[in-house]
């Protein structure tokens, strides 16, 4: 009985991860998954992300059929092929990537999302070669990339095959930037490890949520390893911005406007340098 009305108050009442403020659960979907007391911003399904982020009913997914093998034949608690699978169940995809293209204010665009549900949005030989192909896409149809990243970093149920996914995905970019086309990275909490230490910094714009957690190591982690205490706010969104580490932070509910206007102005400036 306990256990079923426990169910029944989750269905219902959000609880905030950040101030622990409890409001009813259809309001916090409403408020695109940000506390509206306090106005931290929690994970947001990637499916959800795409579609709020781009014109209705214009995403179309790509690469559906890519799965993660196991080259390691990995097994901790639980083997990781049985992981896979739980996870597609439980979540209905198979990776922690959501790819493919759609309308931003009609603009055409390729674009990505992490969900960080899976395996902490890890990216493995699919996430890897997914992120290279939306660069690959974008350069042979000229258009711009937008990629939504929460990640813990690289998977290490894939062992090498997943630190790997790192050059693969920075060399892809790379020959996306030869041809100035736009990749604007937008850095969610958290976006860690081999994600944030490759594709993930390297935007032409790089735009963080706010108080989102960034950086290769974790705080804990840095903090053990030098043995000194660390700046209030370490690793968060506004400490890299003050220090020159990002372009923006941007509320969710402001980065459909504002990545618009960031491509049109793309835009602007290339037909401008082609007519000079």
């Amino acid at each position: 009985m306990q256990d079923a009305q426990r169910e029944i108050s989750a269905e219902v009442w959000h609880k905030c991860n950040g101030c622990k403020e409890i409001t009813l659960r259809e309001d916090f979907a409403t408020n695109l998954n940000v506390c509206p007391a306090c106005g931290h911003h929690d994970h947001l399904d990637a499916h959800r992300r795409l579609q709020l982020f781009l014109d209705d009913d214009s995403f179309v997914e790509n690469d559906v059929s890519l799965r993660s093998n196991d080259p390691l034949t990995f097994n901790d608690r639980r083997p990781y092929a049985e992981r896979l699978q739980g996870l597609h169940q439980q979540l209905a995809c198979h990776d922690a990537l959501v790819a493919g293209q759609g309308l931003l204010q009609g603009l055409a665009v390729q674009v990505a999302a992490f969900n960080f549900a899976f395996l902490g949005g890890s990216m493995g030989a699919v996430v890897g070669e997914k992120i290279s192909r939306v660069f690959r896409r974008a350069e042979t149809n000229k258009q711009a990339v937008v990629i939504f990243s929460a990640s813990g970093g690289a998977r290490m149920q894939e062992g090498l095959v997943s630190l790997l996914q790192m050059a693969k995905t920075c060399a892809a970019l790379a020959t996306l930037q030869e041809k100035r086309l736009p990749f604007i990275s937008v850095l969610t909490n958290p976006t860690t490890g081999g994600v944030a230490a490759s594709f993930a910094m390297q935007g032409d714009v790089n735009i963080a949520e706010p108080n989102a957690l960034i950086g290769f190591a974790g705080p804990r982690v840095i903090q053990q390893t030098i043995r000194e205490k660390l700046p209030d706010g370490f690793q968060r969104s506004e400490y890299l911005l003050a220090h020159g580490m990002i372009d923006m932070i941007c509320q969710r509910r402001d980065l459909r406007e504002t990545v618009s206007n960031l491509l049109q102005a793309f835009l602007y400036h290339q037909k401008y340098r082609r007519n000079v």
